[in-house]
């Protein structure tokens, strides 16, 4: 059995231990709330955006979207990893991971890349894949701007010729205790499947196809920023709850500890208590 100062060393360490992980979950917590309010407001934003893209494409006859919808033969594709930048927030980072090692795995015989969003991502992805950009610093400061250019720039790179297809790979916040690891495809835009058609009786200024051109880029900037504030918010509910379990498994493991403690200390006073009642009972002989 351990010494009592061996003991009383490890319930410290414990109870510092506690401690940082206790205010990590206060401020993750503090932080969640407002990513997810920023999540739950602007769902319906990018929801009702591709609805009126969907219903004008469906009213359209031919091809619509030009070079944003081009199917070309898949020879190199760009898998986009939205991780984080910190770690201790549970399996959130290396779920999205082992998603990109899946896809990757899908196209056999093809060129992959991955661009990556989070440290985390990089880090581990760039040890197997080339890793064509870190765009890590995009969390730093989470604006609807700053997501667009990372936007434009996977446009660019599809319309060239760079890419023949893109995916995102990324949490989907659910909410804080769960995160479902999704996978969509960016661009070539998937083709609408049973869109509602948009009523003959409207008079469209400028015409549909410039407004489905004009609202393509629109929808690509916004689907991209969703998923990274799903992903944002995805992050602080895996770390909250990462560690409130830790705080749990703390107390637990501390009070194991104290108990120990006691049961040592007591067993050192016994002895004391023995060895001086042996001592009197020989003094007395």
């Amino acid at each position: 059995m351990a010494n009592l100062k061996e003991i009383r060393n490890r319930i410290s360490s414990v109870q510092s231990t506690m401690q940082i992980t206790s205010a990590m979950k206060m401020v993750s917590a503090a932080k969640l709330k407002k990513a997810q309010d920023a999540i739950t407001a602007m769902r319906p934003y990018a929801e009702k955006l591709t609805e009126i893209l969907q219903s004008l494409s469906a009213s359209m006859e031919g091809e619509i979207g030009g070079e944003f919808t081009a199917q070309r033969e898949v020879k190199k594709v760009l898998i986009v990893a939205i991780t984080s930048n910190r770690g201790l927030c549970g399996a959130f980072n290396s779920n999205v991971i082992k998603q990109v090692k899946a896809v990757a795995d899908s196209y056999t015989g093809k060129k992959v890349d991955v661009l990556a969003i989070g440290k985390k991502g990089n880090d581990v992805l760039g040890k197997n894949y080339s890793v064509i950009a870190n765009k890590s610093e995009v969390f730093d400061a989470l604006t609807f701007e700053n997501v667009a250019a990372i936007s434009e720039l996977l446009t660019e790179k599809f319309i060239s010729g760079d890419y023949d297809k893109i995916e995102i790979v990324y949490n989907q916040f659910k909410n804080a205790a769960t995160q479902i690891v999704q996978t969509e495809q960016f661009l070539p835009l998937a083709p609408v499947v049973g869109a509602a058609t948009a009523s003959s009786d409207y008079i469209f200024e400028p015409s549909k196809e410039e407004i489905v051109l004009t609202l393509i880029p629109k929808s690509l900037k916004t689907q991209l920023y969703k998923a990274i504030r799903d992903s944002f918010a995805s992050e602080h509910g895996a770390r909250m709850t990462a560690m409130h379990k830790a705080t749990d498994n703390a107390t637990e493991l501390r009070n194991q500890l104290k108990l120990t403690y006691n049961k040592a200390r007591q067993a050192a006073i016994t002895n004391e208590i023995l060895e001086i009642v042996g001592g009197a009972e020989a003094l007395k002989g």
